[in-house]
């Protein structure tokens, strides 16, 4: 299906049973949980979906149930975070043959590429296939940087349509659209920046507490979107407690925590992830719990 880059779109988990195999129902479930609050897409297998944790035949497995479930509802991406180009070609046809209506492309993980070594990536794998690929910049966890000039280059491909910006600076925002126009469409990829990122011009968010609070967040992204910023910032601050957690070493942790004491799904983690214990987890559950006790109301 044809892509409508607007809105809200999951950073999904991946459920697994408590010995660490894949919970595909849970996983369905969860995100029928957010359909029902109406995001506008899926991003399956990215940080929050714990890629690099999943064998390559595990997510296939996960990317074939996703599209089949969806059944074209909302566009499904998936992350392409391979070690290598070629894996990263290979896999990225494997998802378009599935059924996958775009890629969200990772730097490759285990190097610490130069902007020209990233350009030939993440344009190698956009020539792999005539999926549409959104770029993911996010240095502070991954230690690779995109920079605006890098963007801009990639911007020029024909099938290269997207960044999630990740970089903790809502500048780079403006300075990317100063240098690729207005086609180039801008996503929040931090949760704690998503009202400046509105408020500069961001057409969607990909977002990890939509994983625990899906009707909140749409909230918050309808109010914006429709300039009603005295009550988006309302919302936001509620919110932004738990969108702090979205930028910790520990956030897909602390985010299956949040999903799970909203009734939204299991905190378990796959290897080498471990359970949150002692007073970091009674820190986390504080802010999830008091979130939980003082939600703003969903008319």
């Amino acid at each position: 299906m044809q892509i409508n880059w607007r809105g809200v779109f999951p950073a999904a988990t991946t459920q697994f049973n408590a010995d660490e195999s894949l919970n595909i129902p849970a996983t369905l479930r969860h995100l029928d949980a957010m359909l029902d609050a109406g995001i506008n897409g899926l991003v399956m297998l990215g940080t929050v979906g714990e890629n690099c944790s999943l064998s390559q035949a595990e997510k296939i497995e996960v990317l074939a149930t996703t599209v089949k479930h969806i059944n074209g509802r909302v566009p499904v991406l998936t992350g392409v975070s391979e070690y290598t180009t070629t894996q990263a070609r290979d896999f990225a046809r494997a998802a378009r043959e599935i059924g996958v209506d775009g890629l969200m492309v990772l730097p490759p993980m285990s190097y610490k590429a130069d902007a020209e070594e990233i350009i030939a990536h993440i344009c190698g794998v956009a020539a792999a296939t005539d999926l549409p690929v959104m770029v993911y910049n996010n240095p502070a966890c991954y230690g690779v940087d995109v920079p605006a000039k890098a963007v801009a280059e990639l911007a020029q491909v024909s099938n290269i349509v997207a960044i999630k910006e990740a970089s903790d600076d809502p500048r780079r925002l403006t300075d990317i659209a100063n240098l690729t126009g207005d086609d180039f469409v801008l996503f929040c990829g931090v949760d704690d920046l998503a009202l400046e990122s509105i408020a500069l011009g961001a057409h969607g968010w990909i977002s990890g507490l939509v994983n625990a609070f899906p009707q909140e967040n749409r909230l918050m992204w309808d109010l914006a979107t429709s300039g009603n910023f005295e009550q988006a910032r309302k919302v936001y601050r509620w919110y932004t407690p738990l969108l702090h957690l979205d930028t910790k070493p520990k956030l897909v942790q602390y985010i299956k925590l949040a999903a799970q004491e909203c009734g939204l799904g299991s905190e378990q983690c796959r290897n080498p992830r471990l359970p949150l214990t002692g007073a970091e987890r009674e820190s986390v559950l504080n802010i999830i719990q008091t979130a939980i006790a003082t939600r703003p109301l969903i008319e």
